[in-house]
């Protein structure tokens, strides 16, 4: 096999060259392979019949002009449009086993976090870094499955508005019990390090709902905040959804719509962090993305 440590492209056959030809693992051992551009009639024959897209396109011509409107509302909630929210859904729901279309909401889609917490735990806590630099990781553009770490910087410029959609179902079990979301923010003030939070406190059982609290002002410049998101002398379920932290006309938070809400990354993407940390997540305390028929 020949190696080769640098290639130089003359002009005329960089389209060639990247048309035939991909990187594969870019960090580790780098190497060039093939680019599998054409599918062999045997190899379309079985993506064909794996696909579940005839299906869901026949369910999506069933729908009414109104109920597809409802999917393109509650798309927008999420970035995407009503098609493809659609699709991620019906996804979902079959590989959580469940037939049938689901409602479209405003407050929840699809995938949602999920904080469970039973005996012998008393208490959950959960930390998203907000330093003021800090890696993402990120699809690089017009590829199918290529990522780089980037280097965000996050200058905090107030007002931020924090809040999220929930939905729970806890028991207290002891004096003192609370359930918050809640951002601390880090600043200096004449010589002295101090914080600041912004609290929402959440009802113990409720159905969906949107909350939501704002900072407009600190004496100084801040240097840093976290997002937390605490339980005390409580059991039960707490779902949660659409996650806002935003400031600068932009919402900062990472995993906002809680694709994977437990997500780690390693080797390539170890400076990343991970979406949330469990500060405090003894035996017990379960905390994951889920797919919930509501």
């Amino acid at each position: 096999m020949a190696k080769t440590s640098y290639i130089d492209l003359v002009p005329e056959l960089e389209d060639q060259y990247y048309s035939s030809l991909q990187p594969g693992d870019r960090f580790t051992f780098s190497r060039v392979r093939v680019k599998n551009s054409l599918l062999s009639r045997k190899r379309k024959k079985g993506v064909s019949q794996r696909s579940l897209l005839p299906d869901i396109s026949v369910a999506w011509a069933t729908l009414t002009t109104e109920e597809k409107a409802l999917w393109s509302s509650a798309g927008a909630e999420c970035n995407l449009n009503g098609w493809r929210l659609f699709v991620q859904d019906y996804c979902a729901r079959r590989v959580n086993d469940l037939s049938g279309l689901a409602t479209p909401d405003l407050l929840h889609q699809s995938w949602i976090g999920q904080v469970h917490i039973e005996s012998p735990a008393t208490e959950a806590k959960f930390i998203q870094f907000h330093p003021r630099s800090y890696y993402i990781k990120k699809k690089v553009a017009g590829t199918k499955s290529m990522y780089n770490p980037v280097l965000v910087t996050e200058d905090l410029s107030l007002p931020l508005t924090l809040g999220f959609n929930y939905s729970s179902d806890l028991t207290s079990t002891g004096a003192g019990s609370f359930a918050k979301l809640y951002a601390r923010f880090w600043y200096s003030y004449q010589g002295r390090n101090l914080y600041r939070d912004l609290e929402i406190s959440l009802d113990y059982f409720t159905d969906w709902k949107s909350v939501s609290a704002e900072l407009t002002e600190l004496p100084t410049i801040i240097v840093s905040y976290n997002l937390y998101l605490h339980f005390y002398n409580l059991r039960g379920d707490f779902y949660f959804d659409n996650v806002v932290s935003e400031h600068s006309g932009q919402n900062w938070t990472r995993d906002p719509y809680c694709k994977d809400v437990n997500q780690g990354f390693t080797r390539n993407y170890y400076q990343v962090a991970k979406h949330w940390t469990g500060l405090i997540a003894p035996t017990g305390v379960i905390f994951e993305t889920v797919y919930k028929d509501f």
